[in-house]
């Protein structure tokens, strides 16, 4: 997964705690969904406005490409973008990169699939249309795969 930071507008601080590292001193691989889940979250709230209270989420499938390491000093960002919307699921990317002197380093892609779902009925449900037309605008309708 070659991703051009180019091609994204939404980007949010990733905070590392002590927690997250492992034996070797490097964020163990099992974090990386919670640097996903934190950035699309944040997505979701500043830009999408998705109404918890009327539809849910819940994740199909996740993908991870760990391209670099992650260490405790790093300054970390995730970068993220709709490029799927179908009619009850959406594919979402996030390209974590490390922060230096020198720019940003692609450390880490990542893919996930999204269902748009009604937790009172225990099913998915179409994307609200609100919501759906907020990730098509923000990110730009000819990098967005209208699956409908």
């Amino acid at each position: 997964m070659a991703e051009k930071l180019s091609n994204y507008k939404y980007k949010t601080p990733i905070p590392i705690r002590f927690s997250d590292m492992d034996a070797f001193g490097h964020v163990n691989n099992a974090i990386y969904l919670t640097y996903f889940e934190i950035a699309r979250s944040n997505y979701w709230r500043d830009i999408i406005g998705w109404d918890w209270n009327e539809t849910g989420i819940i994740l199909g499938r996740s993908e991870i490409n760990y391209l670099k390491p992650i260490m405790i000093n790093d300054v970390i960002a995730c970068y993220v973008r709709t490029t799927r919307i179908g009619n009850s699921s959406f594919d979402v990317m996030h390209v974590l990169v490390k922060v230096t002197e020198h720019g940003e380093e692609i450390c880490t892609t990542g893919k996930t699939v999204c269902i748009s779902y009604d937790y009172q009925a225990n099913k998915s449900v179409p994307i609200p249309r609100k919501q759906r037309q907020s990730m098509i605008e923000y990110d730009e309708p000819g990098l967005i795969l209208n699956t409908n």
